[in-house]
Order: C-alpha cells, then sequence, then structure tokens
C-alpha cells in the first residue's frame, strides 16, 4: 500500500511532465507504425499529394484533438453564444491570450508527429521525389530521364546508381529539417516560459503554494458534487416512486454556476486563487465576483486543476 502511494505522489507531482512524455511518446509510436506498416508510396505521380496527407494531415488531426480534449477549450466556450454581458477590448483580449495558450499546448502531439517523420525520412523522400522542383534542384540540367526515375527512388526502382543514390540525399535533407525544427520548438519553450515567469504576479512559493490549493479545491469539489448528486437524485427517485413531493435542496442557480465557471483573470487587490474562491469571498450575494483590477489570465493552469494533463504556461 505505501508503494502504491508513493507512485500515486510522484503522479501527482509530475502530471504535467508525465503528461507531455506520455503524449510524446504515443505520438511518436503511432508515427513510427504509420510509416512502416501503413504508408507505401505510389512512385509515381502521387508521390507529392500522397506523402505530404501523411506528413501533414495526422499533425493536423492531433492539433485539433489537442483543442477537443482540453477542459479550458469548453470552459471558454461553453454558453459564450448566449452571453447577454457586454464584450469590450478586455474581453477579446483575454480569449485571444487564452486561445493562444491553448494552440501551443494543442501543439505539442503535432509538432511531435512532424519531427519524428522528418527524422525518420520516409513521408519526406516520397513527397519531395515527386515535386518537380526537387527534379530540377537534383537532377543534371535538360536530364528528362532522371526526373521520371527520381519518382521511383523511394521504392528503390530506379535503374541508374546515380538516382538511386540521391535516396540518402532526400533522407539527409528530412533530418536537417526534423532536427532543425526540434531545435527550434525548444527554444520557443524556453523562451515562453522565461517570459511568462517574469511576468507572473506571484512569487515562485506562493505559486507552488497556489497549485497545492487548486488540487485540493478541486478534489473536495468533486467529492462534494458527487455527494450532493447523489442525494438529490436519490431522493427524486424515492418521491417518484412513492408519489410523494421532495425535501428542498438548496443547490446554486445558474448565476453561481456560471461565476465559478468563468476563465480566471488575477486582480493584484484580492488575489483570489481560483473563481470559486472570488465568489465565496463576494461582498454581497448578488454582486459580481469580478474585479476592475483584473489583468489577462496568464496563469491558465488557474482554469484546469486536475481536468487534464496540459501543463501551463
Amino acid at each position: 500500500m505505501e508503494k502504491f502511494r508513493s507512485v500515486l505522489d510522484l503522479h501527482l507531482k509530475y502530471r504535467h511532465t508525465l503528461g507531455y512524455g506520455l503524449v510524446t511518446l504515443l505520438t511518436a509510436g503511432g508515427e513510427r507504425i504509420f510509416s512502416t506498416v501503413v504508408f507505401q508510396c505510389p512512385c509515381n505521380a502521387w508521390n507529392l499529394s500522397y506523402g505530404l496527407v501523411f506528413l501533414l494531415v495526422p499533425a493536423l488531426v492531433l492539433f485539433l484533438l489537442g483543442y477537443v480534449l482540453s477542459a479550458r477549450t469548453w470552459r471558454l466556450l461553453t454558453g459564450c453564444c448566449r452571453s447577454r454581458t457586454r464584450r469590450g477590448c478586455g474581453a477579446a483580449l483575454r480569449g485571444t491570450l487564452v486561445c493562444a495558450q491553448l494552440s501551443c499546448v494543442a501543439a505539442v502531439a503535432p509538432v511531435t508527429w512532424v519531427a519524428v517523420a522528418l527524422l525518420g525520412g520516409t513521408f519526406y523522400e516520397c513527397a519531395v521525389s515527386g515535386s518537380a522542383d526537387a527534379a530540377q534542384r537534383l537532377c543534371p540540367p535538360l536530364s528528362y530521364t532522371c526526373a521520371l526515375e527520381l519518382r521511383q527512388v523511394p521504392c528503390q526502382q530506379a535503374e541508374t546508381k546515380e538516382v538511386q543514390d540521391l535516396l540518402s540525399v532526400l533522407k539527409a535533407e528530412s533530418q536537417v529539417i526534423g532536427w532543425m525544427l526540434i531545435a527550434a520548438v525548444i527554444i520557443f519553450i524556453l523562451i515562453v516560459k522565461a517570459v511568462t515567469r517574469c511576468f507572473s504576479p506571484v512569487s515562485f512559493l506562493q505559486l507552488k503554494f497556489w497549485k497545492i490549493y487548486l488540487e485540493q479545491e478541486q478534489q473536495m469539489l468533486q467529492t462534494e458534487a458527487t455527494l450532493h448528486a447523489t442525494e438529490l437524485a436519490k431522493e427524486n427517485v424515492k418521491c417518484f416512486f412513492d408519489s410523494t413531493h421532495p425535501k428542498v435542496y438548496s443547490t446554486p442557480s445558474i448565476k453561481d454556476w456560471q461565476q465559478i465557471s468563468a476563465l480566471y483573470t488575477f486582480s493584484p487587490k484580492d488575489q483570489y486563487y481560483s473563481m470559486l474562491h472570488k465568489y465565496v469571498n463576494r461582498e454581497e450575494k448578488n454582486h459580481s465576483i469580478r474585479s476592475l483590477g483584473e489583468v489577462v489570465p496568464v496563469l491558465g493552469f488557474v482554469d484546469t486543476p486536475g481536468l487534464n494533463t496540459t501543463a501551463e504556461l
């Protein structure tokens, strides 16, 4: 039991890092399976289209899935078309920043797919071998035979050794582009992480405390919501079969749920740790929990504690 608890504590402590690692490993493994089992370069005029589809379309699908599987996406979208509140430049800026944060997180899997595919070289070799620009660049001038045989290179069917040797050139180009993409992504992540930490409204230790609070709040909210929903459902079912009137249960109103479901924005005046924290400390019962001193939601982790494995920016 103690070993299991130690593993669980380790998972909770490093769940964001493990989430990224798991996504990366699954994406890399999926790409290897596709390139070795599913992918078969046609070695004809379809080379370019076929190679680009396998290189880019799965990346697009993974990018869209990153949005779909993020709880923060649905927190942002749910009810936004029915909202009657007045939207100004501040709301537009908050929405833009949230979309940018979601895009960065959702890009982990597609970038991994493209990088691994480029390092393998299979998709790139097939696509480039069917490109007219590649034929002009790799083949000797006025060599029509080379341009035709270049399409056969991925299938190892080129008749001349000179054309067959172009396979190593295409593989080298693919791997160089792959490593350049990996380096660019790492540099970008480092810069974004450093900038966001520089503009953090709280200190390093307070940020750690904040994350602990969010974990505890989410666990307790889940427990209380389950208990309350169970009791309410039990009472309604009992009254249905007994043909009696149910007891009065106090549940939050639609407005209350909307306020604690809104995207979090930080206010240096109040320093609340979540929208629920803001709500229970509001001055009046019907008073809005939004503050005039709020700033854009740079602390993206506040909106989805425990709901997914995406790391904060």
